[in-house]
């Protein structure tokens, strides 16, 4: 598992919630815990959330219409808990867009091996999904040159950037459609070096935002994901070199 990464328990039940999150803190784990769907809103908004545990069966909005909303705007890996373990409720989970389910009752050590398991496989996900081989790539008519170093706008010219704007425009490019977390911005770009920290990354965003979107206050490249980070949306495409003029 990722060192203390942050996790969200929605569990109407509060000796349940309380078991959950104490065990989980002792291994390792920042947790945030909410009764219902309000609580959990709020929660995202308040705090980065890596992983969402989410129980089925909650007062108000129930889990499986919070995980459809959740899964519309970001992809936050989410284990659904249930008390019923039938397999129409696991299948209509999953088609909701969770990514394990679990029923209740069920062992804390093995929500916590499937919490490293989806984990890891996000992992793999974002790494599999980068093109690191490729020497430029072409995104909405621009065209960034990792061999030169160079940004050019869909007419040609050469836009300038710094070194950290250069690195994190290319982080994006590399895993388009893939919700990133400032955290892992960090980690990809900065290496967690003395004196990073995730403001940074918004000042960079906002940075390259006046750049290359139309309208930098209604960005549609580097889109904002609620507490999740940010997602780059065009379709890229690696090419051979960056045209030069």
């Amino acid at each position: 598992m990722a060192a203390s990464p942050n996790i969200l328990v929605v569990e109407d039940d509060r000796e349940t919630r309380t078991l959950i999150a104490k065990y989980l803190r002792t291994n390792s784990c920042n947790v945030t815990t909410a009764a219902d769907g309000r609580e959990m809103e709020r929660a995202m908004a308040d705090h980065r959330v890596d992983l969402l545990i989410l129980d089925v069966m909650l007062p108000g909005e129930d889990g499986l219409s919070l995980c459809r909303k959740v899964r519309a705007e970001s992809q936050l890996p989410i284990i659904m808990l249930t008390a019923r373990g039938e397999d129409v409720d696991r299948i209509l989970g999953l088609e909701m867009g969770a990514d394990d389910y679990l029923p209740k009752p069920f062992n804390p050590r093995e929500l916590l091996a499937r919490i490293n398991a989806v984990l890891r496989r996000q992992a793999s996900a974002l790494n599999a999904s980068a093109t690191p081989t490729a020497t430029a790539l072409s995104f909405a008519g621009w065209q960034i040159d990792f061999r030169l170093r160079e940004l050019r706008n869909p007419g040609g010219a050469r836009v300038a950037m710094t070194s950290a704007e250069f690195d994190l425009l290319r982080t994006f490019c590399e895993r388009p459609g893939r919700v990133l977390s400032r955290d892992s911005l960090l980690d990809l770009t900065q290496g967690r070096n003395a004196g990073s920290f995730e403001r940074s990354i918004d000042v960079l965003v906002s940075r390259i935002r006046r750049k290359i979107e139309a309208d930098p206050q209604d960005a549609t490249l580097i889109k904002t994901v609620r507490s999740g980070g940010y997602m780059f949306t065009p379709t890229v495409e690696a090419i051979a070199t960056a045209t030069t003029n």
